[in-house]
């Protein structure tokens, strides 16, 4: 009878909808929301900020508080994993800024950049190395520019036409160490017109289940024909340039499908990696054949690397990699010396392996046989350089949520790991933080030692069961010991940024509370004194009478959960009964004390963005945000074998803790999520009571093969 009743009402809903359906479409312009959702839509973001290598000027870049209908109705090429807008030859939707402040942080002047039209839509913001210029590309009607201006008279002009290709580099340029030079991505200004549909194919498609066995992921966006393999190549391609501050263009090199180039830290290599055919319709172009290279800055072939198949039978799971050499990258502290890692288990994370990777180094000139630096017993995740003496190596394995930080000596012969840190990477509250790193003459990011090269410092989140605070430690290389330099209190949340004064304990920190947008300040610690640098306004004065309140609760099994609790009103007497909307995303852990804890700050400001469930407060509705909904796996347990009962668990515990406080009724209670959190609503609509609406956006609903 139950079934029969939801089957009813499931058909009921879609009758509903197809009705809705049918009669939106005899309305002709867009609606729009409530005035009070506009004003919260349209407020006007606070800049964003980029400080320069030196500490003594920080960009304030505005942003758009939403993009325009004519931004996001612009033509989009969905072929091999990539949104291209064909207009442009760049990423379709970019993200955009419309203007530059330069702000000098002792003295706070301000200029706005000159020189560009009103109109511009700046993207790629960057310093120089020598902190003495910026450069930043420009979103025309026809393509993208290269720009640059000069600190000294901020006025901008432009270096290149239109033809920077930002289709597969994220970052369409980079500078040279000296600053007076850059290297860019240009497409082949001789390519010619767009390739046109033939709609009379000359054949099938034809795709075979023949060769080894691999489950693989399904992903959005792939190459599905010929056309689509033709479209791909004439968008992707790209020609190495460099220009100088005199607008003087040298080609480097021949063209392709660059996905990447970067110059050694001394600017005498370029290691250039390329997408090779054939093209795969299984998987994204990040998973296609590669072939790394390396060539003179002038483009000149040295050596190549490695040629490397399609990876479309990685083995599924957390943890698999592609086979052969991965993770190319300059050693940051040397001229020219190159590291990367190869997998010594198959790049399986199911079988057992008592190595999984292998770091290997190539020095200049690159004519000798590659070294095996260092074994690592799990997964590599990256190397955080330093000195000839000094470097961190970071391993992690996902099943077991291990990760561990070794320190080794780059310039040694056979050099040796020295285990600084092994946890646990969802345990929060014993999270070390992260070793500061400053940018070298080279514009390359180096660790930042002090007292004679003895000490190094760690900006951490510090994760406890209060909330973050976040903090900046001491650490001692040769006894491993801590000591808290300093740590945010009170009803503050403040994050520190960058030294600016390592003798004199001086440093930018981002500052703000509940009801304080976050604003830069100068900390000295010594002197424990306070000098605001910037002053940005409330952009939501609407919400200043919304309550906020941080919740902890329990689950039925014991295991602790956390939730922010947004009320429209200040008066409680008005905050009874309401409609609560519930916004989630479940997190997978290994442990239950892991997934108690707490992870956030009760003390942050709250931005709105164009998803934000907070607009529901102009409408009456309480909003639970970010409830936590962990599913947990301990030992041989996998999460997803108790997906469903700990998911309705969680929720059950949430909405009852509103209700019990009196400000749901429970009887108007919605969930909702995006993605991973559209399928929990899906999942919590159909096997739980709770809830009498659901939001599930942009959700993946087959998931048969999650369990495995």
């Amino acid at each position: 009878m139950k079934n029969q009743i939801l089957n009813f009402a499931f058909t009921l809903v879609w009758l509903v909808l197809s009705m809705h359906f049918l009669m939106a479409q005899e309305v002709s312009e867009y609606q729009m929301p409530p005035a009070s959702i506009m004003r919260l839509a349209e407020a006007e973001p606070t800049p964003s900020a980029r400080i320069s290598p030196d500490g003594n000027y920080m960009l304030l870049l505005d942003r758009p508080a939403m993009p325009s209908i004519d931004i996001v109705s612009q033509p989009e090429l969905r072929i091999g994993g990539l949104r291209i807008n064909p207009a442009i030859n760049g990423r379709a939707r970019a993200y955009l800024y419309t203007g530059i402040t330069l702000m000098n942080i002792r003295d706070k002047s301000k200029v706005a950049l000159q020189g560009i039209p009103s109109d511009a839509g700046i993207g790629a913001v960057s310093w120089s190395p020598d902190g003495g210029r910026i450069a930043f590309t420009l979103q025309e009607d026809d393509g993208i520019s290269l720009w640059m201006a000069e600190i000294a008279s901020f006025t901008a002009r432009r270096l290149t036409e239109p033809v920077l290709n930002n289709t597969l580099s994220r970052w369409p340029y980079r500078w040279y160490p000296s600053g007076e030079k850059l290297l860019y991505f240009s497409v082949d200004t001789e390519r010619g017109a767009a390739p046109e549909e033939n709609r009379v194919p000359a054949g099938p498609v034809i795709r075979e289940n023949t060769g080894e066995v691999a489950p693989a992921r399904t992903y959005q966006d792939l190459l599905e024909n010929e056309y689509d393999e033709q479209l791909f190549e004439y968008y992707t391609t790209s020609i190495l340039k460099t220009v100088d501050l005199n607008n003087t263009i040298q080609v480097i090199g021949k063209k392709g499908i660059i996905y990447d180039a970067e110059l050694s830290p001394d600017a005498s290599y370029l290691l250039v990696r390329t997408i090779r055919k054939p093209f795969s319709y299984l998987v994204p172009y990040y998973r296609f054949a590669q072939k790394y290279e390396i060539w003179t800055s002038s483009g000149v072939p040295v050596i190549d690397l490695a040629d490397i198949p399609v990876a479309d039978n990685i083995p599924i799971g957390f943890g698999s990699v592609r086979m052969g050499p991965r993770n190319y990258t300059w050693r940051n502290d040397a001229p020219s010396q190159l590291y990367w890692v190869e997998a010594q288990d198959s790049g399986n994370a199911n079988i057992e392996a008592d190595i999984r990777d292998m770091i290997y180094s190539l020095n200049a000139p690159f004519s000798g046989s590659p070294e095996e630096v260092l074994p690592l017993k799990l997964r590599y995740g990256g190397i955080t350089w330093g000195t000839g003496d000094l470097a961190i190596v970071s391993e992690y394995w996902w099943k077991s949520r291990q990760i561990i930080q070794s320190r080794f000596a780059p310039d040694a012969k056979n050099p040796k790991k020295i285990t600084w840190f092994d946890r646990s990477f969802e345990d929060a509250y014993n999270d070390p933080g992260n070793f500061v790193t400053i940018e070298n003459s080279q514009g390359k990011s180096v660790l930042l030692t002090d007292n004679r090269g003895k000490t190094l410092y760690l900006f951490g989140d510090g994760a406890s069961p209060e909330g973050n605070k976040p903090f900046i430690d001491v650490y001692d290389i040769k006894s491993g010991n801590t000591e808290r330099l300093w740590q945010s209190s009170g009803e503050f949340y403040e994050r520190p940024l960058k030294w600016l004064n390592l003798g004199s304990k001086e440093l930018l920190t981002r500052r703000e509370s509940v009801e304080q947008v976050p604003n830069y300040y100068i900390r000295d610690i010594a002197e424990n004194d306070l000098d605001q640098v910037t002053d940005f306004k409330h952009p939501y004065p609407e919400l200043r009478d919304v309550k906020k309140q941080f919740l902890k609760y329990t689950r039925e099994d014991g295991v602790q959960l956390t939730g922010t609790l947004y009320l429209p009103y200040q008066e409680d007497e008005r905050n009874k009964n309401l409609p609560t909307l519930l916004w989630a995303y479940p997190r997978e852990f290994k442990s239950a004390d892991a997934a108690g804890q707490v992870k956030d700050s009760p003390y942050r400001f709250t931005y709105m963005y164009w998803g934000s469930p907070l607009y529901w407060l102009t409408r009456g509705y309480a909003v639970l945000d970010d409830p936590t909904l962990p599913i947990i796996g301990e030992g041989d347990e996998e999460p997803n074998d108790t997906y469903v009962d700990q998911l309705v668990s969680g929720a059950r515990a949430a909405v009852d803790t509103v209700v019990a406080m009196g400000v749901t009724d429970p009887d108007r209670v919605a969930i909702g999520g995006h993605s991973y959190g559209a399928f929990m609503t899906a999942n919590l609509l159909a096997h739980s009571d709770i809830f009498a609406a659901g939001i599930a956006r942009s959700g993946a609903y087959n998931r048969t093969l999650t369990p495995f």
